[in-house]
């Protein structure tokens, strides 16, 4: 096991310090060209290749360290730089596959740093203080291999131990690995394929190998060979005022991290909530800036927020794709999926390292989830859906109340993408939604908002007459309640409004008086109530207007009204309920005998 290692030289005039980084940076090069010549001649590691072989076998290491060790904040732009290029390496890294007798190397499989390649200045310890360098902070990813191959009696072909110990560290044990481009390196090899995943969580790198042989029944213990443990400085605190890195705490402000807002269509509930939580050096992404440019579905506030970032052109692009799709259908909620991923990965790569909190719209979770970027960061979820597999499921159970519907078994998402948000809603902190429902699943950690009642001027129009008038504000599919719906209302002599196509059947409604709302005519008009008993209603809109204007309002709990003031709630596929509630604003809001509600 090598353990030599090139280090600047310590104790040197601070104001000499660039002729001593202008020598290491010579003797490095020279390293370096003579490593690149022997990896030519001698071809000893290779790529490894991303596999899935071997997911779901025996975890035989595992490796977890703290990704910051105190609350220091200009420590916290050291570490932040560290945070970030470890989510790039890990993309490299994680889930790759090694056949027994191949050898792993650190730089092989990582490539050399590089802004080009996302790697952002970082913490570095050279010359017993830690320096701001691109790609710094790798060391802690080098550090977690070499501990997990230790744990699973791997071969350890090459290894340099550090000169000194950052506190908190896997040095302070002796199981570290220092890395320096190209010359040092870590290196292992096994006698059995083995396969490596990496992640990182709001605070701990996680490192874990995985085999189709069993976990050791003992570990190698590793040496620990004599460490410094002097304190170490860094460029803020630095009193060597001559060293040509020296940043000083003058230069240096107050440093606590960010947060960023990554939104989509307009909520007013959540533009509240951004109002109230928002800090002046917050990070806000958007599609478009709606107030300025007279998008109404995109009228975000934008005051208060250091930075915004706009992506008009892929709103542009989105608007144009989405003329030429159905209204309703799998090829539409594909084509949603699409976009929904395009625009987390440009509000992904919008992201400074500085951002360390993330509150984003539920739709780009799953995706932001699958590509690291939540890695090392906290992050709250906006949430406008139930979770997929919540949806789905209840789906799957009216599909198959109602096998003659073409819509409620259409689409469904891909499994791979439910396990991505599933997994990623465990890890949120807080869920923040003004959907009851929602919230209810998650009891612990829900933000349960306020519903933004519109305001209204048109007065609603008296209900006495005849007939009644029932309004069914949405389109005719089974997801919005459509048969249970007409099942209630058989035999009952009153009116429907229906507004939005009808999806289900051209002869659904046959045998009742229906009427199709005009587009540009008041909806409500002569509205005796409003009822919709959703199987999934996640944007009752409708419905709040409908309590603005004193409309009298029946909805299934699915719809997350809540106990909303004028609001009846009835359950999902309770026929019998619902119809009891209808007769009963029928008989409260129609000048009619009660002999006359039935046919």
């Amino acid at each position: 096991m090598k353990t030599t290692e090139l280090q600047e030289p310590h104790h040197i005039n601070p104001t000499a310090r660039i002729a001593a980084a202008l020598l290491f940076r010579s003797k490095a090069t020279v390293l370096q060209m003579r490593r690149t010549a022997r990896e030519f001649s001698i071809n000893e590691a290779k790529q490894a290749p991303f596999g899935d072989r071997l997911i779901g076998h025996p975890i035989i290491a595992e490796s977890r360290t703290p990704l910051r060790t105190n609350d220091d904040d200009q420590e916290t732009l050291f570490v932040s730089g560290k945070i970030q290029n470890l989510r790039v390496a890990i993309r490299r890294l994680n889930g790759v596959e090694l056949r027994a007798g191949d050898v792993f190397s650190f730089w092989k499989q990582l490539g050399r740093t590089s802004r080009r390649k996302g790697y952002v200045p970082g913490r570095e310890l050279r010359e017993g203080c830690l320096i701001l360098t691109i790609g710094g902070g790798l060391c802690q990813l080098s550090n977690a291999l070499f501990d997990a191959a230790l744990q699973a009696d791997l071969q350890i072909v090459e290894r340099h131990a550090h000169s000194r110990v950052v506190p908190g560290s896997l040095a302070e044990i002796g199981r570290d690995a220092t890395v320096f481009w190209n010359y040092v390196d870590l290196r292992f090899k096994s006698t059995h394929a083995f396969r490596i995943e990496a992640e990182l969580t709001s605070d701990e790198l996680i490192v874990r190998f995985r085999s189709e042989v069993g976990a050791r029944s003992s570990l190698r213990s590793s040496a620990t060979s004599a460490v410094q443990h002097d304190n170490l400085n860094n460029c803020f605190t630095c009193e060597a005022h001559g060293c040509f890195r020296h940043i000083g705490s003058s230069a240096s402000r107050s440093y606590a991290g960010r947060t960023a807002y990554l939104v989509d269509e307009y909520w007013p509930e959540f533009d509240r909530y951004m109002a109230a939580t928002k800090q002046a050096a917050d990070l806000l992404c958007i599609p478009v800036d709606g107030k300025r440019f007279g998008k109404v579905n995109y009228r975000w506030t934008t005051e208060g927020f250091e930075t915004v970032k706009q992506n008009s052109l892929f709103v542009l692009r989105r608007s144009i794709e989405s003329r030429r799709l159905a209204s309703h259908g799998a090829i539409r909620q594909r084509a949603l999926l699409t976009a929904n991923e395009n625009l987390a990965q440009r509000y992904a790569a919008q992201l400074d390292y500085d951002v360390t909190h993330i509150t984003t719209m539920q739709q780009f979770l799953p995706y932001l989830w699958r590509d690291g970027h939540l890695g090392g960061r906290t992050f709250d979820v906006l949430m406008t859906s139930l979770p997929l597999a919540i949806l789905q499921s209840r789906l799957d159970k009216a599909a198959a109340m109602h096998p003659e519907s073409p819509t409620l078994h259409d689409f469904r998402a891909a499994r791979g993408l439910i396990e991505m948000e599933t997994e990623a809603l465990r890890h949120a902190r807080k869920i923040i939604t003004p959907h009851s429902e929602i919230a209810a699943h998650y009891p612990h950690k829900t933000v349960l908002l306020d519903w933004c009642i519109p305001k209204q001027h048109a007065k609603r129009a008296s209900s006495a007459g005849p007939i009644a008038n029932l309004v069914f504000p949405a389109t005719t599919v089974g997801r919005k309640g459509a048969y249970e719906l007409r099942a209630a209302l058989r035999n009952l002599d009153v009116q429907i409004t229906v507004c939005g196509p009808i999806l289900e059947d051209t002869n659904f409604w046959n045998g009742f008086r229906v009427k199709r709302t005009t587009p540009g005519v008041d909806w409500l008009i002569d509205a005796t109530a409003v009822v919709l008993p959703a199987v999934v209603e996640h944007q009752p809109r409708r419905l709040l207007e409908a309590v603005a204007r004193g409309v009298p309002v029946i909805a299934s709990k699915e719809c997350g009204l809540g106990r909303l003031k004028g609001v009846v709630e009835i359950d999902c596929g309770d026929i019998e309920s619902l119809r009891c509630e209808i007769e009963r604003v029928l008989l409260r809001n129609v000048q009619v005998e009660p002999a006359r509600l039935a046919k």
